[in-house]
């Protein structure tokens, strides 16, 4: 069961890599991270940092086209430059020449070398032609450069899925590596005096959003170029200059601006305010989530083979919890972004798989079980399979066996098809009561079924719980002799032995079919008694073991003792008669009946034994009156205060000894059948033993001493 775990496990977290390294798992894990920050929230802004926007007003209210005439940026230059700000950054590209004139160029470029400290943008181009790459820079035009703080590259990486999270620090442009755009800015502002974080160590950062667009303060371009904001709100400050309309397609998806939402200058801001405070997002390596996940797919297959199906989801739903809950804590408080949709995935795969593969095996071990266990005791044995309860082993049981009287004779007389027919329907029926009983059905030998009490698990009353079988093997039996007995043309009986004693129970057979059975003496004791019913006229023979264990609890007859093969000693056996004889308190009547046979015209006269408000036992029943048979009885004499008339049916035989269950009596007779019984008083019930061939009104107790 362990080794299959494994497998399952292994296999999982086969599966699982593959994802990981070939398949989407990317995507999921970025979009979980995006979830992240919204459930983190937005946070508030610390870096002076100020956006100039290039907007729709700005187009409306200077009633220009893109691109504005460079003079125009060098007079929103010089405005800025008049507050003083640490830094001006143009996310703007000047790599050509102007359309209006050289003049239009060197404006600008005297404006930029007046400030001082204004960095200009450009742009990254990769041409790739087979196997030659080339990457162009596209840098700003070398009059408008020159006076300037700084210039670098303006790219941003694109995550696969279009949504930027990533910025790059350094830029490689062969044969020389420039810093970005965004870190010429930290540099200048850090030059400035601004308190800034050590630059990271690694070349590409994750960027810590502060939030959606519009979390930094936005001055519209029209209003700075024309004077309407006060330069002194720039003093101090670091101002970006950038296009927020859409017309510009500068527009890109972010965690908090999904669909294109975010102006790339406001992402450079975050990605300027993130170098500046140092907080670039931890990334936990991908090796290690991955190693997490393998572990977890192999290690919740093992958890459900231990813990079973209900608690391992329990186990495995608290740790998905404590996943998630570590996820955001590390995300939100520490900066660190762990990949954990791998190992969440993991863990639902290697549960799912386990479960669903323990279920199927459940369900074919189910069906090959069906056919020994009751549905109670089959589920114990499917949920304890671990436990070893199928394994062989020496243990007390208490075996029966039961077959069809007489059934070579009916096979031999009726067709083939009638006789599979009414035997699959006895043996279901005998099937269910040894279920209902607590018992395990061994086998089926043609007629013959074979059943154990007291395994697989332990049950106290397996003695008595077999005999209580027996008992209804016989009501059962009656209900299919009904049916069945016109047309196999003869009546439907059958015999039980039951034997108790220790015996080797388990699983066995070969490696191509295995069983469920038991083998030793005690098996082949319950088997000799089974046969000899029919010797001794009685329907249920158990052996001394037995009637140790039920002494008391039902109505038993000591039969004599037999020899069996393999003890040095005979064993004594009892029968045992139907429950229904103790139902009532019995007195003894010794007196003359009449009984006629319903539905025929058989007349007879017996003498009563005993009898009780349930019934009476007679002697000299004819024998062909069998079990089961409808009769008028009418009583009379002895001390019975007036005659009983009443009808009955025959329940058990013995020789001619037959006890009779009442169906309906005479109001008058069951008044003075409750008077006799009154007045005599219950009958005592000696052990009576009954030898083959002795007469029907004589037997020997068990002192010796004959009665009649």
């Amino acid at each position: 069961m362990m080794l299959r775990a494994l497998i399952v496990g292994l296999g999982t977290a086969v599966i699982t890599v593959a994802l990981v390294l070939f398949g989407p798992m990317e995507g999921a894990e970025h979009s979980l991270y995006d979830r992240l920050f919204e459930l983190r929230g937005p946070r508030p802004v610390t870096s002076p940092i100020v956006i100039v926007t290039i907007d729709e007003d700005s187009f409306d209210e200077l009633n220009l086209q893109w691109p504005f005439p460079r003079a125009l940026h060098a007079q929103l230059v010089s405005k800025l430059a008049e507050g003083k700000p640490l830094a001006i950054g143009l996310d703007i590209l000047f790599p050509e020449p102007s359309a209006r004139g050289e003049a239009d160029d060197e404006a600008l470029g005297a404006a930029i070398t007046v400030a001082g400290n204004v960095v200009l943008g450009a742009a990254s181009t990769t041409v790739s032609e087979g196997f030659y790459q080339k990457v162009d820079l596209n840098p700003p035009l070398p009059v408008i450069r020159e006076g300037a703080a700084a210039w670098g590259p303006v790219n941003h990486a694109l995550s696969d899925d279009g949504v930027l999270r990533h910025a790059v620090v350094q830029h490689k442009a062969e044969p020389e590596t420039l810093p970005g755009w965004d870190t010429a800015l930290y540099k200048l502002a850090k030059a400035g005096g601004f308190p800034a974080a050590p630059l990271p160590g690694r070349n590409e950062i994750l960027i810590n959003y502060r939030g959606g667009p519009k979390t930094f303060p936005w001055a519209p371009y029209h209003r700075v170029v024309r004077g309407e904001v006060p330069a002194e709100a720039f003093k101090g400050k670091i101002v970006l200059v950038g296009a927020t309309t859409p017309a510009l397609q500068d527009i890109f998806s972010t965690p908090f601006a999904r669909g294109r939402g975010m102006p790339g200058v406001e992402v450079h801001a975050n990605t300027l305010d993130t170098l500046l405070r140092g907080d670039a997002l931890r990334e936990v390596p991908r090796w290690v989530t991955t190693v997490i996940a393998v572990l977890m797919a192999v290690g919740v297959p093992w958890l459900v083979v231990r813990l079973r199906a209900v608690r391992a989801f329990l186990v495995a739903f608290g740790v998905m919890l404590l996943l998630m809950g570590t996820t955001f804590v590390a995300f939100a408080f520490l900066d660190t972004w762990t990949r954990s949709v791998s190992i969440a995935l993991a863990l639902g795969l290697g549960y799912g798989v386990t479960v669903i593969d323990n279920f199927v095996r459940e369900q074919r071990e189910k069906r090959r079980l069906s056919q020994f266990f009751s549905p109670k005791i089959l589920r114990e044995v499917v949920r304890q399979r671990e436990g070893g309860s199928l394994n062989s082993s020496r243990r007390l049981i208490t075996v029966l066996f039961s077959d069809v009287r007489g059934f070579t004779s009916i096979s031999e007389r009726t067709e083939p098809e009638i006789v599979v027919q009414m035997l699959r329907e006895y043996l279901t029926e005998l099937t269910e009561v040894v279920f209902q009983n607590g018992g395990t059905v061994d086998k089926y030998i043609g007629d013959c079924i074979m059943a154990l009490y007291n395994v697989p698990f332990e049950d106290k009353e397996h003695a008595v719980n077999a005999i209580k079988t027996g008992l209804e093997f016989q009501e059962r039996t009656l209900a299919v002799s009904a049916k069945w007995e016109a047309r196999l043309g003869a009546a439907v009986r059958n015999g039980v032995g039951i034997n108790t004693g220790e015996a080797v129970v388990g699983t066995m057979g070969s490696e191509q079919r295995l069983e469920y059975t038991a083998i030793g003496d005690t098996v082949n004791l319950a088997a000799r008694l089974e046969s000899i019913t029919k010797e001794y006229n009685t329907s249920i023979i158990i052996s001394e073991f037995t009637y140790e264990m039920v002494k008391g609890k039902f109505l038993t007859r000591q039969l004599g003792a037999v020899s069996v093969k393999g003890k040095t000693r005979p064993v004594r056996i009892y029968a045992v008669l139907p429950d229904s004889l103790r139902k009532h308190t019995r007195s003894a009547l010794d007196a003359g009946a009449t009984l006629l046979a319903v539905g025929g015209t058989q007349r007879c006269s017996v003498r009563t034994r005993d009898i009780s408000t349930g019934g009476l036992a007679l002697e000299g029943v004819p024998a062909e009156w069998a079990i089961g048979a409808i009769i008028q009885i009418r009583c009379e004499g002895g001390l019975l205060p007036k005659a009983i008339v009443a009808e009955g049916k025959i329940m058990w035989r013995t020789d001619g000894l037959a006890g009779i269950q009442f169906i309906s009596v005479d109001p008058d007779s069951e008044h003075a059948i409750e008077s006799f019984v009154a007045t005599q008083g219950p009958l005592p019930e000696p052990e009576v033993i009954w030898k083959k061939g002795q007469g029907p009104g004589e037997a020997n107790t068990e002192d010796g001493d004959k009665k009649t």
